[in-house]
């Protein structure tokens, strides 16, 4: 018998009055008035689908398709997960899986090795970044057919099974033996200092494994002179709410209302910060923007309401909803909304889903079209959504958190050459190309000496001549047009292109360090620790 989903129990049966006492007994809690009728019109029209329906019906289809548009209508973030697809979605939030520890690219048809996991699988036979996978356990794993499922397949496995890679390295072919293990998913992304007591950490997700990488990150610049500290979450969606209470935990004194939760069927549940955090001290900027959502709204809100740091970026999401994960009986998960979660001055910042989910995600181009990324004079609030931080200070709740300090988009950037490069890929495909023909040139032996010899190296015009081979070539006539946003544009895809290169050169931290250079929210952040960031958070 098809295992299907509660609300379609006995379908081979006619519905008849004693369902309803069936429901129930099942629906006991919370049930209201119209519960047991709606109830009841779903198992009905299943029965009469499955009793007169012209072809056998696929329960489990039917079922599923049911669900995903029950929960739909509820609000954007209650989802249902298939059994088949919950491993995948949850591993980034658990931080790790099993497989052979490296992260890729696809270039040119060809699986190329992007970062080999330190203490990983592969690390351990001596996989080396660059590395071209040629075959898997014998078959071809070049040509058009590979693409990231391809390499998730054959790739990713159980702990101690064992997986044949055949390898390019410069001209000659590599056979490695590699047992698969735990990989870990790293939530800081990178981090270092940004002077002698500033330093810089970016947290991609708030996973299982978050807030121990967060600390160790911290230890190591602490030991380095941090006396400040750039937290970067832009771009971050969220996560575990308890990891995201553990890290505000970090800089909040002890006591401190991190942020509440309350629903229908929940009581208002406060979570606080404990004695534990590493740093309570230390002047403090949050980098935010409006892809920072969740649990990075919690502690840019918190650090926001006890005047503990200094927001900087543009306004976040706007998602103030909790929650919870049910499995269900074929391995399937439903994430169902549960609370709603209010910042410690009594926020909530969920912006509004009443018009429906197409709506509610075309937030983001309605911001951009109406000008919020670029003028904060843009952005209007109304006064019932007015609240005080604990200094006196203004913020507002409905709709995401507003910086205290504002940094607009850089559309200048985006030139109609530099658009359709970036649509193609080239920027990316041309720094591995380029990265994989000079490696071992003297003039790329480490990052100092790379950046000291970069604008020697012809970077820039060799690829006009790649893009121009991939059909891109600019457009001199509409340029002469507009020569101060091609001359903007331009310089920033020579720092991009320059950035991209020490990626593949010398690891990811490395990009972050040659972008650095032309990420305004970065600058921002690191203009406002050095100006006074004390006397800024009171204004």
């Amino acid at each position: 018998m098809k295992r299907i989903f509660l609300l379609t129990l006995l379908l081979t049966v006619a519905i008849a009055p004693s369902n309803a006492q069936l429901f129930k007994k099942i629906f006991h809690r919370n049930q209201t008035e119209d519960t047991i009728p709606g109830l009841v019109r779903l198992q009905e029209v299943m029965g009469l689908v499955h009793n007169n329906y012209v072809e056998t019906p696929n329960t489990d289809r039917i079922s599923e398709a049911a669900v995903r548009q029950m929960l739909r209508t509820l609000d954007p973030h209650s989802i249902y997960i298939a059994a088949k697809d919950v491993e995948r979605t949850n591993e980034s939030l658990q931080g790790n899986f099993e497989g052979v520890g490296i992260s890729f690219g696809i270039y040119n048809d060809t699986i190329v090795v992007a970062e080999v996991v330190p203490g990983g699988a592969s690390e351990k036979v001596g996989v080396l970044r660059g590395d071209k996978i040629l075959r898997i356990d014998g078959g071809p794993a070049t040509g058009d057919s590979i693409n990231n499922a391809f390499v998730f397949k054959h790739l990713r496995g159980k702990k101690g099974t064992l997986v044949v890679v055949d390898v390019l390295r410069g001209r000659n072919t590599i056979s490695f033996h590699i047992i698969r293990d735990k990989v870990p998913i790293n939530s800081v992304d990178t981090y270092f200092m940004a002077d002698d007591t500033i330093g810089y950490i970016r947290l991609l997700r708030f996973a299982r494994t978050s807030v121990d990488e967060f600390r160790r990150a911290v230890n190591d610049l602490q030991k380095q002179g941090m006396k400040a500290l750039v937290l970067d979450l832009r771009g971050n969606t969220g996560g575990y709410l308890d990891i995201a209470c553990g890290l505000a935990n970090e800089f909040l004194p002890t006591g401190s209302l991190i942020v509440y939760t309350e629903g229908r069927t929940q009581k208002r549940q406060d979570f606080r910060a404990n004695r534990y955090g590493r740093f309570r001290k230390g002047s403090l900027v949050v980098l935010i923007d409006e892809n920072s959502a969740s649990a990075s709204e919690i502690v840019s809100g918190a650090v926001q309401d006890w005047d503990r740091g200094v927001v900087v970026g543009r306004r976040s999401f706007g998602k103030g909803l909790v929650q919870r994960m049910y499995t269900l009986s074929d391995g399937a998960q439903v994430r169902i909304t549960t609370a709603r979660y209010y910042t410690p001055s009594g926020r909530c910042i969920q912006k509004p889903y009443e018009s429906g989910t197409d709506d509610y995600n075309a937030d983001l181009a309605r911001r951009y079209n109406h000008g919020e990324m670029v003028s904060s004079d843009s952005i209007h609030f109304a006064d019932s959504l007015k609240y005080k931080t604990v200094g006196g200070r203004t913020v507002y709740g409905g709709g995401g958190i507003m910086p205290d300090i504002f940094v607009p988009m850089d559309t200048m950037r985006l030139s109609d050459y530099f658009i359709a490069c970036r649509s193609k890929g080239l920027q990316r495909q041309f720094a591995h190309q380029w990265a994989d023909g000079h490696k071992t040139q003297s003039m790329v032996k480490d990052f100092d000496t790379y950046l000291l010899h970069y604008d020697s190296l012809g970077i820039d015009s060799l690829f006009e001549a790649y893009a121009a081979e991939h059909a891109v070539v600019r457009d001199t006539a509409k340029e002469q047009a507009e020569p101060i946003r091609v001359k903007h544009s331009d310089d920033y895809q020579h720092v991009l292109l320059k950035g991209l290169v020490a990626e593949q050169l010398f690891g990811m931290k490395y990009y972050y360090l040659v972008m650095k250079e032309v990420d305004n929210g970065y600058q921002s952040a690191i203009t406002t620790l050095r100006v006074s960031p004390l006397s800024m958070r009171t204004k």
